[in-house]
């Protein structure tokens, strides 16, 4: 769109509100709204704010950024009219002297995708976002109880929560999205709602609105939506498996139709490339303490460093649709991750593995949740980081991801994590209390 179309569509549409939205760099969508008086100076990139309320954003002595909306973003919100329409626009996050600002996520993925033009690919990435409904109080605040039953592909009535999914895809499409799936998944109350596959930039663009939809239209039918990785014991946790390949010429050069599993040579690289830096990646596709609650046996998430184009068990899987729809998915990242961080890191691996030639070991096509410890080891497969603490850890020795992410973003990224570990592992919970309490 253009400056001169999102003014006359606010005035045509009667819109209120618009929201200048961007993203911190732990992946929380914050904004700035304006009234229609002051689009026009919004859209001369002239809207100031201040970042060092932001986490992780910049100090107070060097606190103002500029907002630079991104016009092609602009949306209508389905939802709210009554109120009087609200609009948005994404953000790319400035400094006064016109300089991109280093600790914004969406720049860290926009210089991953240049890094991936000079090469002649564009990056293309299709998210899967599981997500819990869940009962609210009287308040509006979650109950810890699973709204239903449901099974994976049941339908009403022991999928209690089909309507509500039903009002977020019409949502979501209102909004742009090309919905090509919804359905409950295998945990009680959880649902997954597949949307088409995107350019990078557009892809994460695409998570963050996801999240904020899904939250919106569940709390307006009285339930709550949460992303949270495990929120329950002995279930499923919630995944964002991503499906990702590249263009080149307009072809998708993960393709080649002679090969047993119809990759390519860049396909197994960039693979190669991902595997290689995992561990250290993991922090940024796994952020949260309860995430790696997640990556346990026995509920498909993945907990070995491996591949395979038969089996769910391993870190990455081929897909088996083949021609232009040739994929490699990667199924450790959660949907409390940062997609713009977390795509710059697997978009930067995948590439170096292609400069660099690298080849991914032999694939297990086996369950390797029933491999013995001798079998891994003989196979030379490694362990995800356990928890957030190794997690940072082998961040903090990659070099890489220092490289890719910039020492603003990294170094507050690291400490903050830190500081939430070191937190955690002061607290005592319940589980220590009733196993020990008594018995000590």
């Amino acid at each position: 769109m253009t400056k001169e179309q999102i003014v006359k569509t606010i005035k045509s549409e009667d819109i209120q509100f618009i929201r200048l939205q961007f993203t911190d760099i732990f992946g929380a969508m914050k904004n700035v709204s304006i009234t229609p008086s002051q689009i026009e100076k919004a859209l001369r990139n002239k809207m100031m704010f201040d970042g060092s309320s932001i986490d992780g954003f910049a100090r107070i002595e060097e606190s103002d950024m500029c907002l630079y909306p991104d016009l092609d973003s602009f949306r209508i919100h389905p939802w709210d009219q009554e109120k009087g329409k609200v609009a948005r626009l994404i953000c790319d996050v400035y400094k006064p002297d016109g300089n991109p600002f280093e600790g914004d996520p969406r720049f860290i993925l926009r210089n991953a995708l240049k890094h991936a033009q000079e090469m002649g690919y564009t990056f293309n990435v299709g998210p899967e976002c599981e997500f819990y409904l869940m009962k609210t109080d009287a308040n509006g605040r979650p109950v810890l109880d699973s709204y239903d039953e449901g099974g994976y592909f049941d339908l009403g009535p022991n999928d209690v929560g089909e309507d509500v999914r039903k009002y977020i895809v019409l949502a979501l499409e209102d909004l742009g999205f090309e919905i090509e799936a919804s359905h409950h998944e295998c945990g009680p109350a959880q649902h997954e709602i597949d949307f088409k596959y995107a350019e990078a930039l557009t892809a994460a663009d695409n998570i963050m609105t996801f999240k904020y939809a899904v939250k919106t239209i569940s709390e307006k039918h009285g339930m709550y939506a949460t992303f949270m990785p495990k929120p329950f014991y002995g279930v499923a946790g919630n995944g964002m498996h991503l499906n990702m390949s590249l263009t080149k010429d307009k072809t998708n050069a993960f393709v080649d139709e002679s090969d047993k599993n119809g990759l390519s040579k860049e396909a197994y690289s960039f693979m190669a490339g991902i595997m290689k830096h995992i561990e250290g990646i993991t922090i940024f596709t796994n952020p949260l303490i309860n995430s790696y609650k997640r990556l346990v046996p026995d509920f498909e998430a993945p907990l070995y460093i491996a591949w395979s184009a038969r089996n769910r068990s391993p870190l990455f899987r081929v897909p088996t649709s083949g021609g232009q729809s040739t994929r490699i998915e990667l199924r450790n990242p959660d949907p409390s991750a940062n997609p713009y961080l977390a795509l710059a890191l697997c978009l930067e691996a995948g590439l170096e593995g292609i400069r660099q030639g690298m080849t991914p070991p032999a694939p297990v096509d086996k369950n390797i949740f029933e491999m013995s410890k001798r079998e891994l080891t003989r196979s030379g497969i490694h362990m995800l980081p356990l928890n957030m603490y190794e997690a940072i850890r082998k961040a903090e020795k990659d070099g890489f991801i220092r490289e890719v992410l910039g020492n603003h973003i990294f170094e507050r990224y690291i400490t903050a994590k830190k500081h939430e570990w070191s937190e955690y592992s002061q607290r005592i919970s319940d589980w220590e209390i009733q196993k020990y309490l008594l018995k000590y």
